[in-house]
C-alpha cells in the first residue's frame, strides 16, 4: 500500500524536547535538593535527591538515543 501523506518524510522525534525537559527537571531537582538540605528538611531533600537520580538517568538515556540515531537523521 502506497502512502500518500508527507508524514513519514517530515516526522520528527520527540527526543530533543524530552532532552530539554530533562535538563529543566534536573536543574529544579538539584535546586530542590540543595534548598531542602540547607533548611534541614532531610525527608524532602532525600525525595528531591531520588528525583534527581531518576531525571539524570532519563537524561543519559535520551542522550544515548540521540547519539545512536545520529546516523539515521536526514
Amino acid at each position: 500500500m502506497k502512502r500518500t501523506g508527507s508524514e513519514p518524510v517530515t516526522a520528527r522525534s520527540p527526543l530533543r524536547m524530552r532532552l530539554w525537559f530533562s535538563v529543566w527537571g534536573l536543574i529544579w531537582a538539584v535546586f530542590g535538593t540543595v534548598a531542602f538540605a540547607l533548611t534541614g528538611r532531610t525527608g524532602w531533600a532525600a525525595a528531591f535527591g531520588a528525583l534527581m537520580l531518576v531525571v539524570a538517568a532519563d537524561l543519559a538515556w535520551v542522550v544515548h538515543r540521540l547519539r545512536q540515531n545520529r546516523d539515521d537523521a536526514p
